[in-house]
This record gives C-alpha cells, sequence and structure tokens, in this order.
C-alpha cells in the first residue's frame, strides 16, 4: 500500500473518526524534457537571480508574498506554525448537504480516507450513514499548509475526501451575445437525440485516445519508422439546424434498435 500523505480525524458534533489520506487518483499526461537541438542533451532548470541572472543554492531560497508590486514579504516554517494548529490534522464537518446540490465546477481533486487502527467503527458508521442518507459532509481541512474546503462522501464503500474552489475562486461565466429564438420543434428534436445518445456511465468505457495515439508517434519516431502525413482539416459546411437534427435523431434511433436487438440475441 502506498504511504498516506496525511493523518488526523475527521470531526463532526462529538464524533472523532482517526483516518489515513491518500490520493485517489494519478495523472496519465505524458511529460516532456527540453533538450537541445543540438545533440538532444537535457536542458536544466537553474535558480537565478532575476537582477544579476547569478546562481542560487536551495538553502538561499525563501518563499516569499508579493504584498506590493515589488514588495515581497518572506515566510518561513515557523510563521507557518503560528496558525491555528487545530486545523492542521482535523476534517472539521461544517455541514451536511444533497450531492445533487454541488455542482462539478467546485471540484479540484479527490483523496481516498482509510481508518487508522482502532478507527474502525466510526469509520463504517459514518460511511453508512452518508450513504443511506444521500448526504455529503461540507469540511474544512488543511493540507500542504493550505485550507481546502472539501466535501466528504462514501464510494465503494470507503469515503473520499474531494477537495473544493471557494465560491470567490469560481469565476462567473461570460454571458452567450446574441438573441435567438428557439422554435419548439428545435427544442424537441434536440431532447430527442439527448435521450438517443443516453447511456448509463460507465467511466471503463472511455480512454484517452490522444495519449495513445501520442505515444505511438513517438515510438515511430524513436525507431526511424516513417510518420503519417497530417490530416487537413475540412473547412466547414453550412447546414440546415433542423435537418441535422432529425437526421441525427434518425441514425440514433436505428442504432438503438440495433443494440437492443443484440442484447436480446445476447
Amino acid at each position: 500500500m502506498a504511504r498516506s500523505l496525511w493523518t488526523g480525524t475527521i470531526s463532526f458534533g462529538l464524533v472523532s473518526v482517526p483516518v489515513r489520506m491518500f490520493s485517489a487518483t494519478e495523472s496519465k499526461d505524458v511529460r516532456f524534457n527540453f533538450v537541445h537541438r543540438k545533440d538532444l542533451v537535457p536542458i536544466g532548470y537553474d535558480k537565478v537571480r532575476k537582477d544579476t541572472g547569478e546562481s542560487v543554492d536551495d538553502d538561499d531560497i525563501v518563499r516569499a508574498y508579493e504584498i506590493d508590486k515589488g514588495q515581497f514579504v518572506p515566510l518561513e516554517d515557523e510563521d507557518l506554525d503560528r496558525l491555528d494548529i487545530e486545523l492542521t490534522k482535523t476534517i472539521d464537518i461544517c455541514d451536511f448537504v444533497d450531492l445533487e446540490e454541488i455542482d462539478p465546477i467546485y471540484y479540484r481533486k479527490a483523496y481516498y480516507l482509510l481508518p487508522q487502527e482502532g478507527g474502525e467503527k466510526p469509520y463504517r458508521l459514518l460511511t453508512r450513514a452518508l450513504d443511506e442518507t444521500a448526504k455529503v459532509g461540507i469540511a474544512k481541512v488543511v493540507i500542504r499548509n493550505k485550507q481546502h474546503l472539501a466535501a466528504l462522501r462514501p464510494y465503494e464503500n470507503v469515503l473520499v475526501l474531494e477537495t473544493m474552489y471557494y465560491a470567490d475562486e469560481v469565476r462567473k461565466p461570460e454571458q452567450v451575445n446574441g438573441k435567438v429564438d428557439l422554435r419548439k420543434p428545435e427544442v424537441e428534436m434536440a431532447k430527442s437525440l439527448v435521450e438517443n445518445l443516453s447511456e448509463p456511465f460507465k467511466p471503463e468505457k472511455y480512454d484517452d485516445t490522444y495519449r495513445k495515439e501520442l505515444l505511438d508517434l513517438l515510438r515511430a519516431k524513436a525507431k526511424g519508422k516513417p510518420l503519417p502525413e497530417p490530416e487537413q482539416e475540412e473547412e466547414g459546411e453550412v447546414v440546415d439546424l433542423m435537418a441535422a437534427l432529425r437526421e441525427s435523431v434518425e441514425r440514433t434511433q436505428k442504432q438503438g434498435r440495433k443494440r437492443s436487438r443484440a442484447k436480446k440475441a445476447s
């Protein structure tokens, strides 16, 4: 098992649940290095002064916040220790809310919470209570010197802590310009298309085809194989919206009937 990132307690009312935290997700992004074009030697990252270009040792570098233009305030580890230490090891549940009330735009990153030794019973009790009430705990927690808003919810019989953006971190969207009149047949046709394309969510059904093709291209290039010619994008054709909707609905209906026959045959 991977090492826990954090240990502490879940606190709600007078109940405390000792837990360990593990990352629930991992990035599969293809990461690149910078190299010299001539001989592909990796290019290092130097920490230098911006005024002189002189290299600086790690021991001489501290964090600082630019409180005004050109005015920095350094922050040492002992400064962080002056903050409310009670919050640093506690997932403090403020409220319980319905999951459907939380828009996904607020979610940041997911972590698994597992019970510490001796905390199995209150852990199971909280997991079951959240599951049977369909509620989510809204909590505050400090992870790596940053206080997060978080949602605590059950997932496959374990607790998941999902860090969230605060309300003032979510930008308001720009309004859609241009006034259009939507006709009822267009709306009904669009709804039919959505219904015809609706399926139960199965995350394993979707994969990163771009990452796979990129890795295939890199392996081919490493072996000196000829690379495919880039595809030329065709200019977008102006189509009648209603006609496009009608044709799409008809196609999805046919596909739906084929899937139904296949399921019956199996």
